[in-house]
């Protein structure tokens, strides 16, 4: 059996990465294809066992490499260009356009989807506003690139054969965008690596990229309001000096710190705080995993990932109001390290790489039974 892994990009290790990684660490015979790579050899080694990735042209275009995004309106026609007829199974883990790769009815095209592109469908208008596309002509030239992708990312999701979904969230998306089922395979936490540890200390914990969508400014302004409180913030991106100027002495801002690092902190925080509206989100389990527990967002994957009073606490919106409100929560609950480090295991990478082999496998049994 012919294999090819076939993701977006590779120009930052996140939670695609991490499921790349896993994908390798299953077959470790995989041809690698990609709009772009930008991996150093460091990156390279540890997500992808140090094998080369063929690209597409956008690889050779000016600027790319420090911002493939502005070249979306050539993603459908460069991710197509890519050659996979040699492959009998292809796996795409996509986000945005990998999963509209070309295929024949002679192979299987199973695609691990994070989420339908957020850019273009739930986000699109935070998106325009963000990047101020909102109005003007550079405005109405993204909204058109933005209605002609949506168009074809309909139609190239019938060129899916399969779809896994990575939380049950992002199953009902994939039903109302593409009108496909899906099986959700939750993403793979390493926690071996983040390990239990029960001798919390007196901080709470937030981190992720300062992108505005990962609401940091209301997480530090929630804490600006609790001087009694201190919060330790791990992370680094666009909003990080907006942030550093928002916070009071009670916060500590770290920037960005190792793998080490953030274990250390996840392991010794009295409580994780997540305020991202996440597909899944693997840093809070990855705090439960460290025995910590979980205030966040109730909206996303967190619902999925997080037990209130047993693992964590929810907040209902965006406001310092409903923030502070589980904070204080919070405070009352003893927690149960141990039982939050138990509950992390059911999103263990083992159970990931057991259970995606399991599917491929018997979809690709079928497919040559058809």
């Amino acid at each position: 059996m012919n294999k090819a892994l076939i993701h977006d990009w590779y120009c930052t290790i996140g939670g695609g990465e991490i499921v790349v990684k896993a994908l390798n660490e299953i077959w470790s015979d995989f041809d690698l294809f990609s709009l772009i790579d930008t991996f150093d050899e460091t990156k390279r080694k540890e997500i992808l066992n140090g094998k080369k990735v063929t690209t597409s042209f956008i690889q050779k275009l000016p600027t790319a490499k420090r911002n493939h995004r502005k070249f979306l309106q050539l993603y459908p026609k460069a991710i197509e260009q890519l050659d996979v007829s040699k492959y009998d199974l292809i796996i795409s883990s996509s986000s945005s356009s990998a999963k509209g790769v070309l295929t024949s009815s002679n192979q299987l095209h199973i695609c691990y989807c994070h989420s339908p592109a957020r850019y273009a469908w739930d986000l699109y208008q935070q998106y325009l506003f963000e990047s101020g596309l909102a109005h003007g002509l550079k405005g109405l030239y993204a909204k058109y690139i933005l209605h002609k992708f949506r168009i074809w990312d309909v139609i190239s999701s019938n060129r899916v054969d399969h779809f896994i979904a990575n939380s049950n969230y992002i199953a009902k998306r994939i039903k109302k965008i593409y009108n496909r089922d899906s099986e959700v395979i939750y993403p793979p936490i390493d926690t071996e690596y983040f390990s239990y540890y029960d001798k919390k200390e007196d901080f709470y914990l937030a981190a992720s990229r300062m992108v505005p969508y990962k609401k940091m400014d209301l997480i530090v302004e929630t804490f600006n309001n609790m001087p009694d409180k201190k919060l330790v913030v791990i992370g680094d991106g666009p909003d990080f000096k907006k942030i550093e100027k928002l916070a009071k002495s009670n916060i500590e801002l770290k920037g960005f710190v190792s793998n080490e690092k953030l274990r250390f902190y996840l392991q010794r925080a009295k409580g994780f705080v997540f305020a991202a509206d996440e597909d899944f989100g693997m840093l809070p389990v990855e705090a439960q995993s460290c025995g910590t527990p979980v205030i966040a967002l109730a909206r996303g994957g967190t619902l999925e990932t997080v037990i209130p009073g047993v693992t964590g606490v929810f907040f209902n919106n965006h406001s310092t109001e409903s923030l502070k409100a589980a904070l204080d929560k919070f405070s009352t609950i003893e927690f149960n390290y141990k039982i939050i480090r138990d509950h992390s295991l059911n999103f263990s990478k083992e159970k990931f790489k057991n259970k995606i082999k399991e599917f491929v496998l018997e979809k690709y049994k079928e497919f040559q039974n058809s």
